[in-house]
């Protein structure tokens, strides 16, 4: 197996690149994520996938562990293959990704392409157990004023960039996130970012 791929980007599409590794080029599908990371002419290191099919062999590649581990964990979920784990890679970080699983947030999820409702329950099944959120979440806001309606502060700055990555705007972020913030910042000590970004997905899905 490929683990990962070394060289020169030579050549940058849509949904897939040329990487020269010693004068073999190769073929390499990559979601928009990754995409972004590259350029024309510069090196790169990228960790791969290769999809056997009775067809054809394909290698995906991906700018950071972390959306190699995403897209191993989406494919294994019964219904999704490697063009549609992608997809959701282009469309959501990581991050904001394991945000709505811990949710439980299916009509978030629905918002992704290739994903509709039975397969975002199914997704929330099969991996609510093996995806958590990471420690880049556990930011402590303990001592911190209620915010006001500019919502000042980084924690709530934060909170609302995840939130907006997964699709809603600012108009009906403001609202909801206050109103949780608040709720909760009267009956706990310390409210770490995590805990912001999940109890507001959850309000959101009660709507």
């Amino acid at each position: 197996m490929i683990g990962y791929v070394k060289g020169i980007v030579t050549h940058l599409f849509t949904d897939y690149c040329f990487v020269d590794v010693q004068g073999i080029g190769y073929r390499l599908f990559i979601p928009n994520s990754t995409r972004q990371k590259l350029a024309v002419g510069q090196s790169t290191t990228l960790f791969t996938y290769l999809n056997v099919r009775e067809d054809a062999l394909t290698l995906h590649g991906f700018h950071t562990q972390e959306e190699y581990e995403l897209f191993l964990s989406l494919i294994s979920v019964s219904g999704i293959g490697p063009k549609v784990a992608a997809g959701i890679l282009s469309a959501i970080t990581p991050q904001n990704f394991r945000a709505a699983i811990s949710a439980n947030n299916a009509t978030m999820l629905t918002k992704l392409p290739g994903i509709g409702k039975k397969t975002a329950e199914r997704i929330i099944l099969e991996l609510k157990d093996k995806i958590g959120i990471g420690n880049e979440f556990n930011v402590s806001v303990a001592g911190l004023q209620a915010p006001d309606t500019s919502l000042q502060g980084d924690i709530m700055q934060e909170a609302m960039q995840a939130l907006a990555a997964l699709g809603y705007n600012h108009a009906e972020i403001i609202p909801v996130i206050k109103r949780v913030y608040e709720r909760e910042n009267k009956e706990h000590a310390e409210l770490s970012l995590e805990q912001l970004i999940r109890l507001t997905l959850k309000e959101f899905g009660r709507r």
